[in-house]
C-alpha cells in the first residue's frame, strides 16, 4: 500500500453507485485510498461498487445522501469522519438531467438540476475544505497539498446545449465556481480542479450508445471515433488527486476524445 499513489488517504465520491462515480471509487481504491461510496436511490448498486472495491483489496463504506439536501451532505461527512477519522479527497461527481425545450421548462425542472449539479457541489466542496483546514491548521508549513477537490463537470461547461439549458447552465456554473474557489483555497494548499467528460458510456446516455444509428451520429462529434469508458475518467481522476499532479489547481481536464475540437469544422466548414 505504501507505494500506491493514494496510500492511507480517504476519499468521498458522490454518485458512486454507477457510471463514472463507480469507476472513480474503484480506481481510487486500487491506488490505496479508503472510499466513501455515496448513493441516493440504489443501495444494491452501491453495495456492488463496494464489492468491487473490496475485490481489489480496498476499503470502503456506503452512505446514502441526496446531495441536493444540505443535511444529507453533512451527515455523509459525519459518517466519513466517524469511520475513517479524516478526509483527503472530495470528488463531487453527482449529476442529473431533467430535459425539456426551454419554452416548456418548468421552474421545478430548472431548480432540481441546479440544486443537485451546482449547489450540491458547493456544499460538498465547502465542507471538505473545512475538514482539510482543521486537519492541517498550518498549511503554509507543508509543501504538498493538504486536500484535493474534483468538481465533475462536462464539455457542456463550454458547448451550448439546446433542450438542456438547466444542465448546461449548471455545468457552466461549475467552471467558474471551481476556478474561484481554487483561487481562494490555493494559499491554504487545497487543490481544486474539474474534470469535464464528453460522451462516456454510462446509464445516463444508454439510449444513445445502445442504438447503432444514434451511436453513428454521436461518433461524428468525436474525432477519436469511439465513445469514452468510465475508466478513462477514473484513471485521470486518480492522477489529478495524487502528488504527481501537486502543482495543478484551478484547471479543467477535458476527457472527450476531441469533442471540444469542434469536429464539424474539420473540413473548413
Amino acid at each position: 500500500m505504501e507505494n500506491l499513489l493514494l496510500a492511507n488517504q480517504v476519499a468521498i465520491i458522490t454518485g458512486a453507485s454507477s457510471g463514472i462515480g463507480k469507476a472513480i471509487a474503484i480506481e481510487l481504491a486500487k491506488n490505496g485510498a479508503s472510499v466513501v461510496i455515496n448513493y441516493n436511490s440504489s443501495r444494491e448498486r452501491a453495495l456492488d461498487t463496494l464489492h468491487e472495491v473490496k475485490a481489489e483489496g480496498g476499503k470502503g463504506i456506503i452512505v446514502k445522501a441526496d446531495v441536493s439536501k444540505e443535511k444529507d451532505i453533512l451527515r455523509m461527512f459525519d459518517k466519513t469522519l466517524e469511520t475513517f477519522g479524516r478526509l483527503d479527497i472530495m470528488v463531487a461527481n453527482t449529476g442529473i438531467q431533467v430535459d425539456s425545450p426551454f419554452l416548456q421548462m418548468s421552474t421545478d425542472s430548472w431548480q432540481k438540476v441546479i440544486d443537485t449539479n451546482l449547489t450540491g457541489q458547493f456544499i460538498c466542496a465547502r465542507e471538505a475544505a473545512k475538514i482539510f483546514v482543521k486537519q492541517v491548521p498550518d498549511p503554509e508549513k507543508t509543501e504538498k497539498s493538504i486536500g484535493k477537490i474534483i468538481c465533475m463537470s462536462s464539455v457542456h461547461d463550454m458547448i451550448p446545449w439546446a433542450g438542456h439549458v438547466n444542465y448546461a447552465a449548471s455545468k457552466g456554473g461549475i467552471l467558474m465556481f471551481m476556478k474561484s474557489i481554487a483561487q481562494e483555497l490555493a494559499p491554504l494548499k487545497i487543490r481544486v480542479n474539474a474534470i469535464s467528460p464528453g460522451a462516456i458510456q454510462t446509464p445516463i446516455n444508454k439510449s444513445v450508445w445502445s442504438d447503432p444509428a444514434k451511436m453513428d451520429t454521436l461518433l461524428e462529434l468525436i474525432p477519436y471515433r469511439r465513445i469514452g469508458k468510465p475508466e478513462d475518467v477514473a484513471k485521470a481522476a486518480a492522477w489529478i488527486v495524487s502528488d504527481n499532479a501537486d502543482y495543478i489547481t484551478g484547471e479543467t481536464l477535458y476527457i472527450d476524445g476531441g469533442m471540444m475540437l469542434y469536429p464539424e469544422f474539420a473540413d473548413n466548414g
